[in-house]
């Protein structure tokens, strides 16, 4: 009985010093017996272990906590930057969208690209909300208007979520539409340096509508596909069927 508890006083009195030496515990006490709650010291041979259970789930409380303030600081950057885009404007429901006429038509419903120029929009300075002229939806905001000289209005960065980027038929170049109504608006440039964002939204003027600032921005439309499907559906059947004569 004397032998064993000496062999494990050893044992206990080696791990200590292990311990000491790795600055985990202090060892003022060589026949110290208790330890740490992550350390277990083998009886018999002295030998360490520290419980690396406790430490992987210590690492991945940590890990978890670093992703959820990383997502916290994420979804506050996302905050301030739809704060920043916010714009009062109210949605109606239609069946089709504003009329256009035959120069707006060719460049927003066939993609073509008006003349360039200092005319239309070009040179606004004015503060104030560049919406689609076809569907009234909020495209951006004259903070974001810069001078580029190219011949068109151009802006380094659009409303949150209000235009949507696409290869253009081209196969190079990188077309924007209003994400609304699909109309065209122009093309996409990155790499050119004019402002610090590094972006040059190349707009047509007549894609667009300038609303001042101080004036209400118009109901942003948005068709009823399945509303506008049934009334042109009952719309031909009404056409369709047999004028009734009356007799003689």
């Amino acid at each position: 009985m004397k032998i064993g508890q000496s062999i494990r006083s050893h044992g206990i009195a080696v791990a200590c010093g292990v311990l000491a030496t790795a600055g985990l515990i202090g060892c003022d006490n060589p026949g110290v017996t208790s330890t740490p709650d992550d350390i277990e010291i083998s009886e018999t041979s002295g030998t360490v272990k520290v419980a690396a259970e406790k430490a992987d789930k210590k690492d991945a409380s940590e890990t978890d906590s670093d992703q959820a303030d990383s997502k916290d600081n994420k979804d506050s950057k996302m905050s301030e930057k739809e704060k920043e885009d916010s714009v009062d404007q109210k949605v109606k429901f239609v069946f089709d969208y504003n009329s256009l006429n035959a120069k707006a038509a060719y460049v927003i419903l066939r993609k073509g690209t008006e003349p360039p120029g200092p005319g239309g929009y070009t040179m606004t300075k004015d503060a104030g909300t560049y919406i689609c002229r076809q569907c009234n939806a909020a495209l951006y905001k004259s903070e974001a208007k810069f001078e580029s000289h190219c011949g068109w209005p151009s802006f380094d960065d659009e409303i949150d979520g209000a235009v949507k980027r696409q290869t253009d038929a081209d196969g190079y170049r990188v077309e924007i539409i209003c994400n609304n109504c699909g109309g065209h608006l122009g093309h996409v440039f990155e790499g050119e340096n004019f402002t610090e964002k590094n972006t040059r939204h190349c707009v047509n003027s007549i894609s667009m509508k300038f609303i001042p600032k101080g004036k209400p921005i118009p109901p942003k439309l948005v068709v009823d596909k399945q509303a506008a499907k049934e009334a042109n559906q009952k719309r031909t059947a009404t056409e369709s069927e047999p004028v009734q004569q009356d007799k003689d």
